[in-house]
């Protein structure tokens, strides 16, 4: 038998390769969001001042980074946890006038004039933990069709042995219900 040729791996998937893996539960992925960018908005507004282009632009990578990130049981919370993590985040860069209500008037501000970063964030974040869902039913469906024909994903065709018993034992028909169970059974039927 030859031996198995190695495909050529281009640099750059090389080196995306020996980047952190990390994985993380839903809960995890929502807190690292929000962590993230209550951290760049602090950043932001010592540097520059609040400028919202600067944080809506972190914003986006922060979105793939947690879905990228987010275990696969967990990819639906994704889409959900970075719009929260972005409207954390703008507390510090809302720039509201004293109080509670001046604060949080000037948050709904900032979401509302910024919405556009917030559901492009939420895009990317929803399409990569799409993409991310279907490639794991399809190798899902891969294994299982390899299952079926009784050898590893990507060979020729097997032949399926038969399927091995059970072990149960068949239930006996039961017997004809009368009286109040009878009329019972009738009416959800």
């Amino acid at each position: 038998m030859p031996p198995a040729r190695r495909r050529q791996v281009a640099p750059v998937v090389r080196r995306l390769r020996g980047l952190p893996n990390p994985r993380f539960t839903g809960l995890g992925a929502g807190l690292f969001a929000t962590a993230t960018m209550l951290f760049f908005a602090f950043l932001d507004q010592l540097l520059f001042d609040g400028a919202p282009l600067v944080y809506g632009l972190l914003f986006l990578p922060v979105s793939a980074v947690t879905a990228l990130w987010v275990r696969t049981a967990d990819l639906v919370t994704a889409p959900i946890a970075v719009p929260i993590a972005f409207a954390v985040g703008a507390l510090p860069i809302a720039g509201g006038t004293d109080g509670f209500g001046g604060q949080l008037m000037g948050l709904v501000t900032t979401l509302a004039m910024h919405a556009g970063w917030l559901y492009g964030g939420t895009l990317v974040a929803g399409v990569i933990a799409s993409v991310r869902k279907v490639r794991q039913m399809g190798r899902r469906q891969l294994a299982r069709d390899a299952a079926a024909r009784g050898g590893p994903p990507g060979r020729g065709a097997a032949v399926r042995p038969p399927a091995p018993p059970t072990g149960r034992v068949p239930r006996a028909p039961r017997a004809p219900r009368t009286g109040a169970d009878a009329s019972r059974t009738a009416r959800r039927a």
